[in-house]
């Protein structure tokens, strides 16, 4: 049994970093697997000698994140822990992170992780980026905050946002209205995310105006797009054709983000996803960047990221059993 001290300048800090109820102080000891006293500004730690090193380096990182004014929640305590087990104390201090936009309601909108830092990162300097990664690593929600923040500053006079009208493994059927009705519920995603930035009123203002276009992948055909930020949503459901057509409309003082899960592809078995042949084509090429985020990057509750985990685990250990027949071994089959 170890047992370790650590001093703490500000007690505020301290209040922080274990959150409502010390919820968070009861996070670190249960993940963890270690005992900690608050005695004033002192903090004991107690247990095996590995895990009492850990609890003391992921302490120090969101004790340093809480100084800077960042808030402590149980998402980022476990994002230190993994950093912390990783190795990766280093970059906790890259976490303290810039705003990229502020929403109607005034919240500030930050990258939470750091492939969330890279790719923000990566928008701000790339003319085109991809953004590849699972469900809720906020791949199309930090797009569009990117959008507004560029809107706001004027870099662009018009924000476009995209998508193919691609069924997620339903069929809905004859939707009744006018065509803006029929192509609404594949766009609702991107609706929320404006809404959240910019309020219904100021959306609906810049919507008659045309400073901001959601339309299905099919409108964008045959047009040029020049100062615009051209964001393609669930671009693993573009066929090859679509997303060629698609990068070429880039048009002068023009940005363009592509988000995706590769994981998620709703084509039919015999098309192949224009997003990743898209990421073999472009790998490499200047001014493009493709990222990758992972279930590390997740930031929606946490049974999301044990979901993928759990997916990606079930994938890679499931036996190849299924195989197609010969072309010569069907054509026998289907004689008899």
């Amino acid at each position: 049994m170890a047992e370790k001290t650590m001093s703490v300048d500000r007690l505020e800090h301290i209040v922080s970093v274990f959150g409502s109820f010390d919820e968070n102080l009861r996070l670190i000891e249960d993940e963890l697997g270690v005992r900690i006293t608050d005695r004033n500004s002192e903090l004991m730690l107690m247990g095996d000698e590995e895990n009492v090193s850990l609890a003391e380096r992921a302490i120090t990182g969101l004790l340093s994140l809480a100084a800077k004014g960042e808030n402590i929640d149980s998402r980022s305590v476990r994002y230190i822990i993994g950093l912390v087990r990783e190795g990766h104390d280093d970059k906790i201090g890259e976490l303290a992170r810039d705003v990229i936009c502020i929403t109607a309601k005034g919240k500030p909108i930050k990258a939470k992780t750091l492939g969330q830092k890279r790719y923000v990162e990566a928008i701000s300097k790339k003319t085109i980026t991809l953004g590849i990664g699972p469900a809720g690593t906020g791949k199309t929600y930090l797009a569009v905050a990117a959008a507004v923040a560029a809107f706001r500053d004027k870099s662009v006079n018009r924000i476009i946002l995209t998508r193919p009208a691609v069924e997620a493994g339903e069929r809905l059927g004859f939707l009744p209205g006018d065509m803006q009705s029929k192509v609404d519920p594949y766009l609702r995603p991107l609706y929320d995310a404006l809404f959240d930035m910019l309020g219904a009123e100021t959306y609906q203002k810049y919507l008659e105006r045309g400073n901001i276009e959601v339309a299905p992948l099919a409108y964008m055909r045959g047009r040029t797009l020049d100062d615009s930020f051209i964001i393609l949503d669930e671009a693993q459901n573009t066929s090859r054709e679509q997303m060629k057509m698609f990068l070429t409309r880039l048009g002068f003082g023009s940005k363009i983000v592509i988000t995706g899960d590769i994981t998620q592809i709703d084509l039919p078995a015999d098309k192949t996803s224009g997003l990743k042949e898209a990421m073999r084509v472009l790998e490499g090429v200047e001014d493009i960047a493709i990222c990758r985020l992972t279930g590390a990057d997740v930031v929606r509750h946490v049974l999301v990221q044990r979901i993928i985990s759990a997916y990606e685990s079930y994938e890679k250990a499931k036996p190849e059993t299924v195989k197609k027949p010969q072309k010569g071994r069907r054509r026998a089959v289907e004689k008899a």
